[in-house]
């Protein structure tokens, strides 16, 4: 069969022949439909994600919409190795194919689920938030950071802050139901001082971080008191990516004085259950009331060439 082959971390995946999967116990053959190139698949590919194993080669992609044999339309994901979704056939996990909702097409849920699931998950599996709350969002210019202002909304937030450096996404942000929106192309003490002016103003329960790097760090240094008599007010800040930077500088008096709470979403920090529970309540609630989400469809044998053809607030998807 056809299939994105990963030869080497560092080259984009190859398109050529690759063995057919044959599925074992607990495990579905689905013939492709359509699969999203996500953050997470370009960072596997390049052997740089947590959950690489090293081993080459593999097929790229995590998720993908296809059918079953008795001709079930699913979503799919947690195909084993060295089988992905980016191939005319791939596996699927038992525990990871849901039947979808005809109201939604193959590539709308091929490209919206990953980034929709890192937020439905983060607020309500890890930061189990509750309706009235405020959400704070880093990096809300991207396509997860555009779902996630969404969702948060959906779910029942009190008020929404986006925060951004792309300053033409940003001014579209008030449109999907951010309530403020910061610009991150600011000198750092300016930065600060506009998240503690938040803090202050209407409050900050749960932050959503997609940037890690320089921008958590102005957040933790805002969230910071000085002071014995200050009154400490619960914050979780719940890390799901890291594009602006893999490490941070945490001072321990940020944990000292602060009501902060440090949690991570994703594969690992939140179950499996969880994740597909998340997965299937928003499939539901995007067939009842579609969510704003671009995709791009393109052919998976142009997948060299388009790798790394970038378009922020769009989701590539390749059909094969």
């Amino acid at each position: 069969m056809n299939a994105a082959v990963v030869h080497s971390f560092d080259t984009p995946p190859h398109y050529t022949t690759f063995t057919e999967p044959i599925p074992a116990e607990g495990e579905h053959l689905v013939t492709v439909a359509a699969a999203g190139l996500h953050p997470i698949v370009k960072s596997l590919a390049k052997g740089a994600h947590y959950g690489s194993s090293g081993e080459l080669p593999f097929i790229a992609g995590i998720d993908g919409v296809g059918k079953l044999g008795d001709g079930t339309r699913v979503y799919f994901g947690g195909a084993r190795s060295p089988f992905g979704t980016f191939a005319e056939r791939s596996l699927a996990a038992s525990w990871m194919c849901l039947p979808l909702p005809d109201a939604i097409d193959d590539a709308t849920a091929a490209g919206i689920a990953n980034p929709a699931m890192s937020s439905w998950a983060a607020l309500t599996a890890r930061a189990k938030f509750v309706a009235g709350e405020s959400v704070l969002i880093l990096g809300a210019t991207g396509v997860a950071g555009q779902l996630a202002i969404q969702i948060a909304k959906r779910l029942g937030a009190r008020r929404v802050i986006a925060a951004g450096r792309n300053s033409q996404a940003l001014e579209k942000l008030q449109a999907l139901g951010a309530d403020a929106v910061i610009s991150l192309n600011q000198d750092q003490p300016s930065l600060i001082s506009a998240f503690r002016t938040e803090l202050a103003d209407s409050g900050i329960d749960i932050v959503l971080d997609y940037l890690w790097g320089s921008p958590a760090e102005s957040v933790l240094q805002a969230i910071t008191q000085k002071g014995l008599r200050k009154a400490t007010a619960r914050i979780r800040f719940i890390q799901i990516g890291e594009s602006a930077g893999r490490t941070i500088s945490l001072p321990a008096s940020t944990l000292r004085s602060s009501g902060l709470e440090l949690l991570g979403s994703g594969f690992g920090s939140a179950s499996l259950d969880q994740i597909r529970e998340s997965l299937a309540d928003f499939f539901q609630a995007a067939a009842k009331q579609p969510f704003h989400f671009q995709t791009r469809c393109a052919r998976l044998r142009d997948v060299e060439t388009l790798w790394n053809n970038h378009e922020e607030g769009t989701r590539l998807v390749f059909q094969p």
